[in-house]
């Protein structure tokens, strides 16, 4: 019961740690606390898939999560990397259609838990507190401002400010000081971070490598030492 107290907890702080309840009070969180539903799940294996009708507004309490397409031509294509305390699969719950999902959801590591709510929940609760919808739309707003930027970069920006723009964002989500600088375990394949970047493998791996003979970062595997930050922040703005 002890051990059941303390996951009830930790899924109410996933919850408001989150950029949609960061204006919820302990109080009004509590109230959905009966009604969240939580499950682990394994590396790879899905939380949701593209085309499924569930209308669950999804939270990462522990772990990561990739979103992920399936081109008509059966390639799957990397779309974006989440991580705890982010919000997953909110369009079918705030699209008027109730639309079907539009992505995959997969887990990237091992025991990756996530906690959800479903639509008829958030609505009877946000019937309660008006003023909290107005804060969602903001942080909706702000989301839609963010993929209309990727989308801007990728008509705009050539490869290597792209990908230090993803080396920049992945840094600033995962990344941990050490002493000749910041560590980014991103346990992505090449192939993956091609796709986040929205380039050819063989075009982002030879960007890597001149970043890396530049001395602005190194490459152990599936983790990047970034020595010099500073650099990447001036050529993504290139």
């Amino acid at each position: 019961m002890a051990r059941l107290a303390v996951q009830k907890e930790s899924d109410r702080e996933a919850l408001l740690n989150t950029a949609l309840f960061k204006q919820v009070t302990p109080q009004q969180a509590q109230e959905l606390m009966p009604y969240m539903e939580s499950v682990s799940v394994r590396k790879g294996e899905a939380i949701f898939h593209e085309g499924d009708t569930d209308h669950r507004l999804y939270v990462i309490a522990n772990g990561m999560v990739k979103l992920t397409r399936v081109a008509e031509d059966k390639r799957v294509r990397l779309l974006s990397i989440q991580a705890r305390g982010e919000i997953l699969g909110e369009i079918p719950v705030f699209d008027p259609e109730g639309g079907p999902r539009t992505a995959n959801a997969i887990a990237m590591v091992n025991n990756t838990r996530v906690v959800w709510l479903d639509n008829d929940t958030i609505y009877a609760w946000l019937n309660r507190y008006p003023g909290i919808a107005v804060d969602m739309m903001q942080v909706l707003a702000h989301r839609m401002r963010e993929n209309y930027e990727r989308i801007s970069d990728l008509v705009f920006m050539d490869v290597p400010g792209r990908l230090a723009k993803t080396l920049l964002d992945l840094a600033s989500r995962f990344g941990q000081p050490i002493e000749d600088g910041l560590k980014v375990p991103h346990d992505l394949t090449q192939e993956e971070m091609a796709q986040l970047v929205g380039a050819s493998r063989e075009t982002v791996n030879k960007a890597l490598m001149d970043f890396v003979n530049r001395g602005w970062i190194a490459r152990e595997g599936r983790t990047i030492i970034i020595y010099q930050p500073g650099a990447l922040i001036r050529r993504s703005h290139m």
